[in-house]
């Protein structure tokens, strides 16, 4: 260790990351970010496979935002390719736009599209974006039936493969986040600012990271560091319940397994994501060139299988919203609550038990940084934390 540091942080995603940039340059303290992993970057972690070719090792993890502030602060850190994802969904053996939208209606129901759209577009409007059980409460025949439709087609098979769970059984924010789209617009997201990292996500972290006032420590976990914590202030971006031992149990988690596959094809598939709700036990196949924009003469398919999380076994990647679970995790925050203030400081996916995308992860570094950290006196008496969801919103 070059320096004795007065802050250690654990985990080099977005949230860790940013926030030890945040203290590095703004505050001028020295920071020890360490990560269990062998990389930085947590799962946006992308790198040049030994066929040259860039590949996002965790899945595709594709920029966008509507917040100018998180745009501009990243843009500090790299240059931008403009790209803007589209999705198919492979559909009764057509490949259709994803999310469920007014061209997927067209090329399904091509003798039924107009009278069926003329009655969405009465119904929700131009351009509305309709949760799909919204639209099954629908007092329409006509448009009761498409709902139940496309539940089965699109939504019914993919939740269960992802999940394990059927849709009613999850927070309704999570249908809504595929929803029924009432346009053309084919994109996979509407956001103001969609790009990727001109030169990828690497080295997004390493310009982060590479501020005089840091030090990274690879394969490194929080135990192995903990008795020279004393003293020193902590930011923890990893699983809370891992914090506190599993003290209450488990804090359930889905995770994913990943097939790469290179081929000798430019390209091999006329979008970056092709979904599979209804056949197969993988979910989708995504192929990353289009993704990167790199030219190369080959081209890599990665495939993903969700699956159970066993804790030290598999990466938890989607904490499951459910009630229950949202109830289990308020008495890790009631723990974190009673250790010394201003001692450990919890955000982060996996520290609050939430899914943040990846603007929404920088977001709530920063937010915490200016709304708690910053303020911090010598004295170090503060709150431990803000609310995640006020973080996010900010």
């Amino acid at each position: 260790m070059r320096q004795q540091p007065e802050w250690i942080i654990v985990g080099a995603g977005f949230t860790g990351a940013v926030l030890a940039e945040r203290i590095a340059s703004q505050l001028d303290e020295h920071v020890l970010i360490i990560d269990r992993r062998d990389h930085i970057g947590g799962n946006a972690h992308d790198e040049f496979d030994d066929q040259g070719l860039l590949v996002h090792r965790y899945g595709p993890h594709i920029f966008h935002t509507n917040a100018p502030r998180i745009w501009d602060y990243l843009s500090r850190f790299t240059d931008w390719r403009p790209y803007e994802h589209r999705v198919l969904g492979s559909i009764d053996g057509q490949l259709v736009p994803i999310p469920f939208n007014l061209n997927s209606l067209a090329a399904l129901f091509p003798r039924r599209a107009a009278e069926l759209e003329r009655r969405l577009v009465h119904q929700f409007g131009e351009g509305a974006r309709v949760p799909i059980l919204d639209l099954r409460e629908s007092a329409h025949s006509d448009l009761k039936a498409l709902a139940e439709y496309v539940y089965e087609n699109v939504f019914l098979g993919y939740t269960l493969k992802q999940w394990g769970l059927t849709p009613q059984e999850l927070d309704p924010g999570v249908t809504a986040r595929v929803p029924v789209v009432i346009s053309r617009d084919d994109r996979y997201f509407d956001d103001l600012y969609q790009a990727m990292p001109l030169d990828g996500y690497a080295p997004l972290f390493a310009r982060l990271l590479e501020h005089p006032n840091i030090e990274v420590l690879l394969g490194t976990s929080f135990s192995e560091v903990q008795g020279s914590v004393r003293g020193r202030r902590v930011i923890y971006t990893g699983p809370i319940d891992e914090y506190f031992n599993y003290e209450y149990g488990h804090l359930p988690y889905r995770s994913l397994r990943f097939e790469f596959l290179t081929i000798d094809e430019e390209y091999h598939q006329p979008v970056g994501t092709v979904n599979y709700p209804n056949d197969h036990a993988y979910t989708r196949i995504t192929e990353q060139k289009h993704i990167t924009g790199q030219a190369h003469q080959r081209t890599t398919l990665v495939t993903e299988y969700p699956r159970r999380h066993v804790a030290n076994e598999t990466e938890p990647y989607y904490p499951i919203p459910r009630a229950e679970n949202r109830a289990l995790y308020a008495r890790y925050a009631e723990a974190a609550s009673e250790l010394p203030r201003g001692s450990v400081f919890f955000a982060g996916r996996l520290a609050d038990y939430r899914y943040y995308n990846m603007d929404q992860a920088v977001g709530r570094a920063l937010s915490l940084f200016d709304k708690v950290i910053a303020p911090l006196r010598a004295d170090g008496v503060t709150a431990i934390a803000e609310s995640p969801i006020a973080a996010i919103e900010s």
